[in-house]
């Protein structure tokens, strides 16, 4: 079968190639043109963009960039007619997603959302749209189905892929990991400031500001695939350091973490190293966001997921260079740190058993 895949994000490219992986085991024939990053690349198949040109955050940021957005969606559309896969297999991103499967759909294409966006934390009347042009949802936050069967949508809760990515991960040992990289012998607070370039501009300043406080530690800036090595070379010092591509090994050679809000929350603790949780945005952005989201208590995934606090949030103005110090405190020793360890344990058994990916390639090759 032809498959397009359209991944717009890093964590998209993640699920995207393992989910490439388990159809090429049941699908000997199967070819793939999509829209991801490098992982995916690694699977075959042709890469039509690189998520790097598309990943834009916030409404002030999507807004400047509204012609190059509108251009992309025009090009996908033409892209896809001139290909006419068996079916189309959307991963998260929404906003330009949703788009592709009303087009794919008129034409005639089986479409699959795989990784629901998340309509239950803003945008719900996006649920009609999935309703009309979307022929299978997959779900991968136990909480999901819940809200689908809500709205009439039937949906499939597939468990979490990064429990999968994460199982089949050959780990070094932190001792390896710092020989190799060049670290000294003290331990390590990681650094996941995000993925897009004025988002790790904005969290690297403040993250980098607990410094004084931990003589004790080093830091090391875990980067993100899509932005050059240089980028980062002004935040490194003797005490401050980067590695790229290796973010689940330097979590596991950590003692804690400072996560930047996204994904990395629910990987880093799926690595089980306890974590304190940052978001700053643009004020507009973050203004608009306030009036728009509703009903939702975190924007951390692991706290989400298990609907109370297990991890802290520091967001917008609580995102001082004092609170980052308290609470990194809290979690390096003592009475919070414990509580988080047992916290993720409840976390992983909320997220089911491992195959998602396996499980996704099912559904879609029954359709």
């Amino acid at each position: 079968m032809k498959y397009y895949i359209i991944a717009g994000e890093a964590s998209g490219d993640l699920h995207g190639s393992n989910l490439m992986k388990a159809l090429k085991k049941k699908d000997a024939d199967a070819a793939f043109r999509f829209w991801g990053g490098d992982l995916m690349k690694e699977q075959g198949g042709t890469l039509v963009k690189h998520y790097r040109d598309l990943a834009f955050m916030g409404f002030l940021e999507v807004a400047v960039n509204l012609r190059t957005i509108l251009n992309n969606i025009k090009f996908c559309k033409e892209d896809i007619k001139n290909n006419m896969p068996d079916v189309l297999i959307l991963v998260d991103y929404p906003g330009f997603n949703l788009r592709i499967a009303k087009f794919a759909k008129e034409l005639g294409i089986k479409v699959v959302y795989y990784i629901s966006p998340q309509l239950w934390a803003w945008k719900e009347g996006r649920v009609e749209t999935i309703k009309k042009y979307v022929d299978e949802m997959m779900v991968i936050l136990p909480f999901e189905e819940d809200f689908y069967k809500k709205h009439g949508v039937h949906s499939h809760f597939v468990g979490h892929p990064l429990l999968d990515a994460i199982s089949n991960l050959q780990l070094v040992s932190s001792d390896d990991f710092k020989k190799d990289n060049g670290l000294n012998e003290k331990e390590i607070i990681a650094l996941l400031p995000g993925s897009r370039k004025q988002e790790v501009e904005k969290m690297l300043e403040i993250m980098l500001s607990v410094r004084p406080y931990f003589k004790n530690y080093q830091f090391v800036i875990a980067g993100a695939p899509s932005l050059p090595r240089d980028f980062y070379q002004k935040y490194v010092d003797e005490n401050v350091h980067f590695v790229s591509n290796k973010t689940y090994d330097l979590l596991r050679s950590s003692k804690a973490a400072l996560v930047t809000s996204g994904t990395a929350t629910l990987e880093t603790a799926l690595l089980n190293i306890p974590e304190v949780v940052c978001y700053r945005g643009s004020k507009i952005s973050y203004a608009i966001a306030k009036r728009l989201v509703k009903n939702i208590k975190y924007i951390s995934l692991v706290n989400l997921i298990m609907d109370r606090e297990v991890v802290t949030e520091l967001i917008q103005n609580d995102l001082t260079t004092k609170n980052l110090v308290d609470e990194l405190n809290k979690v390096l020793e003592g009475e919070k740190r414990e509580h988080i360890l047992n916290d993720y344990e409840s976390l992983r058994a909320k997220l089911g058993g491992k195959g998602a990916s396996e499980n996704a390639a099912d559904i879609i090759l029954k359709i």
